[in-house]
């Protein structure tokens, strides 16, 4: 409650993320500051009055500098309250597949490392488990 007594009311963030696939046939995967340690897709929050493509396609560009393109639904998930991330929150995350013609990444400061690995590499990775659902989820679809 705030100092004036009003209740404040909290909702789900929403959030983009997409699955990339490169020119090598390889999909990017990143270490950010945001999931404690663990290893996921680039995305972020979508800003009021944005669409879902458009705040995916501006997260992409400010965390790793990559253009997407072939942008294509995968999942939605939820996730409330989870200790994987690096605190208290409710988000509703709309999952992408996408491709991008660039390898070369450009990381702000969320990006601690990111590496260019086969589904089948990144799911050695210490993924957080949202990310291990889509890239499962995008090995038994074979998309992209």
């Amino acid at each position: 409650m705030l100092a004036t007594n009003k209740l404040v009311k909290n909702y789900p963030l929403t959030t983009v993320g997409a699955l990339v696939k490169g020119r090598s046939e390889r999909v990017l995967i990143v270490k950010t500051t945001k999931w404690r340690g663990t290893w996921g897709v680039p995305g972020g929050k979508v800003d009021w009055g944005e669409t879902l493509e458009a705040a995916l396609i501006r997260e992409f560009q400010e965390e790793v500098g990559l253009d997407l393109s072939s942008v294509r639904f995968a999942l939605l998930q939820e996730a409330v309250i989870d200790p994987q991330f690096c605190k208290e929150a409710h988000f509703v995350m709309v999952n992408y597949y996408a491709v991008s013609k660039s390898e070369t990444v450009t990381p702000n400061e969320e990006i601690e490392e990111w590496a260019w690995v086969t589904p089948q590499e990144a799911l050695k990775y210490p993924l957080n488990s949202y990310t291990q659902i889509l890239i499962q989820d995008y090995i038994q679809k074979l998309v992209l």
